[in-house]
């Protein structure tokens, strides 16, 4: 039986189009709806502001950037996203919801490999990438690039969305009892708390080397975020090594590039969301982008063994990470119904089967 609470599927967002509840300036790409998520493009149009900047009630995001914006760049033949700079971009999608259907937004997964920070914004909104039940209107999306500057054009697409009806997540109980069924992460004892289910990080190494990451290198060339395998990763990445000690010191204002320890597993009838920082565990940041959809690491799915690639930055102080410490934690939400495709079986699954890995626009 169809559940009545829960998130949407590839099949629920195409109808959203054809209801008109979803709008785009061009028709959509052939990859753009996932399993349960939708990837936003860029409009023509990037306004770099001086800072970022919340609309607050009744008020629009382009009144507020008749003030803010320092200038216009026009996106229509690709353009540089310089290091340390904040830019809003209206989004060729607009959305109409229903009353009793609300959104949520994270980075794609690349963008947050990239270390590319990125946050949906609606009129009124008072709170980033959240899109409250019978919004109507356009998106925009805040980006900055924090290590590497990229190049961006109309149509690409740095962020996804999710649409939902009424309360999805799991509590504590049922995803004990999930994980008993399905073993959602490669762990004999989990650890459940908060609504979630614990990663540790894995700094024990992989392959002869031992290889535990990357650490992102300063003043590289661009990344064109539109363009698989074009960059060599030592131009841009510093590999780290497990050298006798299962620990990594992380120093402030570096962005690293880890793994969990356990695989993870999201089964076809749910989706998933890393918390992205949990003061209880450190002072640092994982992961960015924290969608996985339905099928990550499942079996049919060629997803058996699939890590969580974790992009990891600290605050303000050093901290020292050990092998098997807990990281962040993932939510699990239902699904309406079973998506028509699965992560890995669908066009555009790019991190199906992972273990370390850096996003598609590195070559080996």
């Amino acid at each position: 039986m169809k559940r009545t609470t829960g998130i949407l599927t590839d099949g629920a967002i195409r109808g959203l189009f054809d209801s008109g509840n979803l709008k785009s300036e061009a028709a959509l790409d052939a990859d753009q709806v996932q399993p349960a998520s939708l990837d936003l493009r860029l409009g023509a149009t990037a306004y770099r502001v001086r800072a970022s900047f919340m609309p607050g009630p009744d008020c629009t995001v382009m009144s507020k950037l008749e003030r803010l914006q320092l200038h216009a760049i026009d996106l229509s033949q690709g353009a540089v996203l310089e290091t340390g700079c904040v830019y809003i971009v209206p989004l060729m999608e607009t959305v109409d919801l229903p009353a009793g259907m609300s959104a949520s937004a994270n980075p794609k997964s690349s963008t947050g490999r990239l270390d590319i920070f990125t946050r949906v914004i609606t009129d009124s909104a008072q709170e980033f990438d959240k899109i409250p039940a019978g919004y109507k209107g356009p998106l925009y999306l805040e980006i900055s690039p924090r290590t590497f500057p990229i190049v961006v054009r109309r149509g690409s697409r740095l962020s996804q969305i999710r649409f939902r009806i009424g309360h999805a997540l799991l509590n504590e109980t049922e995803l004990l009892s999930l994980h008993a069924a399905e073993t959602l992460v490669a762990s004999e004892t989990p650890n459940v708390s908060g609504g979630g289910i614990a990663l540790s990080i894995d700094l024990q190494g992989f392959g002869e080397d031992r290889l535990i990451g990357y650490r992102g290198k300063h003043h590289t060339s661009v990344v064109d975020v539109d363009i698989k395998a074009q960059h060599d990763v030592f131009d841009f990445w510093e590999p780290l090594y497990n050298r006798g000690r299962s620990e990594l010191i992380l120093d402030p204002d570096e962005f690293y590039i880890l793994v969990s320890r356990e695989a993870v597993h999201v089964p076809p009838l749910y989706a998933a969301e890393m918390t992205p920082f949990d003061p209880l565990v450190g002072e640092f940041r994982v992961h960015y982008a924290g969608f996985f959809d339905p099928g990550f690491g499942h079996v049919s799915a060629g997803g058996a063994g699939s890590r969580a690639v974790l992009e990891v930055r600290s605050h303000e102080v050093p901290f020292i990470l050990e092998h098997g410490q807990i990281v962040g934690r993932l939510v699990y939400e239902h699904m309406l119904e079973k998506p028509q495709g699965l992560y890995g079986t669908s066009a555009g699954s790019n991190y199906q089967a992972q273990g370390l890995k850096l996003s598609k626009h590195f070559r080996m």
